[in-house]
């Protein structure tokens, strides 16, 4: 096993399909055979929601075990991984406290590199080849600190008249983390919600390839109601129903996705 690679999903508007993007491509390179972290960074749980059930989220949220109070006590967050049903594939669940991590991170020391930290020994253990993040849709010190533990950015987009909103906020926020954490690379754009039959996903599309060294990904995420009935099911899609189209393109985007960390 290489070097752990750590890749997060951000976008500052909500609804733009980050949990589902971070939950599926993380479950697809899994079925490669790569282990891979998820890391639930979003005080709305989705992505925890994504593979366990609402109960058994809403007992870790409320418990101790969960991101929130790793970052709160600045701990080694290997004793905060918990195991999925499917191989190669672990969590670390998330809390409805983090609607306050930026209070507790407002006083501390060094306070942009605390997430970074508390992964080292993960990390730098070699346990997985991958570690996802999925952020909160915010611009603050709790997504610049999941920036700063982060190697690369994907920025799920979706294709609609409001998809593009707020995307020149989110690059000049990405600069200005650049400026203390300069590995950091924006891998690409997945767009997402995708129904090729309305204009503005032509527009959509358009837009994106004129942004000059911004790449997009090939596979785009169509609407598809597996994804649906998967969230309902806290399965994730790929897993769900492999024969749908939703999973086939995020397993194809997951491809993607490994070819460029190679």
């Amino acid at each position: 096993m290489g070097k752990t690679i750590t890749i997060c999903f951000t976008n500052n508007k909500g609804g733009s399909g980050k949990s589902t993007t971070c939950s599926n491509l993380g479950a697809a390179i899994a079925q490669t055979g790569k282990k891979v972290l998820l890391v639930d960074g979003d005080m709305q749980l989705n992505l925890s929601l994504a593979f366990f059930s609402e109960d058994w989220v809403l007992e870790h949220a409320a418990g101790e075990k969960n991101l929130y109070y790793g970052i709160k006590k600045q701990e080694d967050l290997t004793d905060y991984v918990v195991h999925t049903s499917y191989e190669n594939l672990d969590l670390i669940p998330s809390s409805t406290l983090m609607s306050s991590i930026e209070y507790e991170l407002f006083t501390k020391w060094q306070r942009e590199f605390i997430l970074r930290k508390c992964l080292q020994k993960i990390k730098e253990s070699g346990m997985y080849d991958y570690i996802l993040i999925d952020a909160p849709p915010t611009l603050g010190g709790w997504v610049m600190n999941i920036l700063c533990a982060s190697d690369k950015v994907i920025i799920p987009v979706e294709a609609s008249p409001w998809g593009m909103f707020g995307l020149a906020n989110m690059f000049e926020f990405l600069n200005e983390v650049r400026q203390i954490s300069p590995d950091l690379e924006i891998a690409g754009i997945a767009v997402t919600k995708v129904d090729t039959r309305k204009n503005y996903y032509k527009q959509t599309m358009e837009t994106l390839h004129e942004l000059e060294g911004i790449h997009v990904f090939e596979q785009i995420i169509r609407v598809d109601s597996s994804v649906e009935w998967s969230q309902d099911n806290s399965i994730p899609v790929v897993e769900y129903k492999r024969s749908s189209r939703s999973a086939k393109e995020y397993t194809k985007l997951a491809e993607e996705v490994m070819k460029l960390c190679q």
